[in-house]
């Protein structure tokens, strides 16, 4: 129920089909004669599609989600196992097409990869089944192996979670799968303006990893004002942006993180509830 709930929230609210919702409204509103309140709307929708296009604001509200997590300054001496998180890849594509399309996540991947052939030894988790609430698609715990064989990584390194549809069946499903013992190091790797939900819900499971982010949307120096990257850009960061501060708020009031905004060892911002 908290999954099918989650995603159609976000088809409600995100920036784009916000502002179309508030221009058929308005449309709506005219044909019934309420021009003030059609007028409104209109504007109001204008103003959604201005901010999350044209000004920095995505960006700004990434910032603290992308600077909350640095990767460790020394390389670890050892990895026992790396934990990729999915969505890097395009489901739908590769369902039918086959083959490893990646989508604006896919430097997840780049980076397991990366680190894979650098620790010979690590075993590759990788968590993610099909999150779409209706369009069918094919896992990245499916269509991972093909592409992580391709560049080098032994299928047999590999342990596949293709059932987890969220971050919180990530983190569960991949301390099952496994099985960390004490003293081991593990990885953690998502992009950067989702690990903190990731690690307050990897720390609510029980499962100590360090924090590897990658994919990093902004520059990390953008300032108040216009946009400095194109539209489409500029609108996905937003969309991005308040999905994942909304995603920490519900997953902190319903107890399934312990802070608001997780944070390294173990620190967090709390708030009075």
């Amino acid at each position: 129920m908290f999954f099918i709930a989650s995603k159609i929230f976000w088809m409600f609210a995100n920036p784009l089909t916000l502002a179309a919702i508030l221009a058929l409204a308005s449309f709506l509103l005219i044909l019934a004669g309420w021009r003030r309140l059609a007028a409104s709307a209109a504007g109001l929708g204008f103003l959604v599609l201005a901010v999350s296009g044209w000004t920095t604001a995505g960006a700004l509200l990434l910032h603290p989600l992308e600077d909350r997590f640095q990767r460790p300054s020394d390389m670890p001496a050892r990895v026992d196992g790396i934990v990729v998180l999915g969505g890097g890849f395009e489901g739908g594509v590769n369902r039918v097409r086959g083959g490893y399309e990646l989508n604006s996540s896919g430097d997840r991947f780049v980076e397991t990869a990366a680190l894979a052939l650098r620790y010979p030894e690590a075993r590759v988790l990788v968590s993610g089944g099909a999150g779409a609430l209706l369009l069918e698609g094919e896992g990245d715990g499916e269509t991972a192996p093909r592409l992580l064989e391709a560049l080098g990584v032994d299928r047999s390194r590999l342990l596949l979670d293709n059932e987890a549809r969220n971050t919180q069946e990530n983190a569960l499903f991949s301390k099952r799968l496994a099985d960390p013992q004490e003293g081991e190091t593990w990885l953690l790797v998502t992009s950067a303006f989702h690990m903190p939900r990731s690690v307050g819900l990897f720390r609510k499971a029980d499962f100590a990893v360090v924090p590897w982010p990658s994919d990093y949307r902004t520059s990390g120096v953008e300032r108040i004002g216009p946009a400095e990257d194109n539209v489409f850009d500029s609108t996905q960061n937003t969309a991005l942006a308040i999905r994942e501060w909304i995603g920490l708020l519900v997953y902190w009031l319903t107890g399934r993180i312990d802070t608001l905004l997780p944070g390294p060892d173990g620190q967090g911002t709390p708030v009075i509830r």
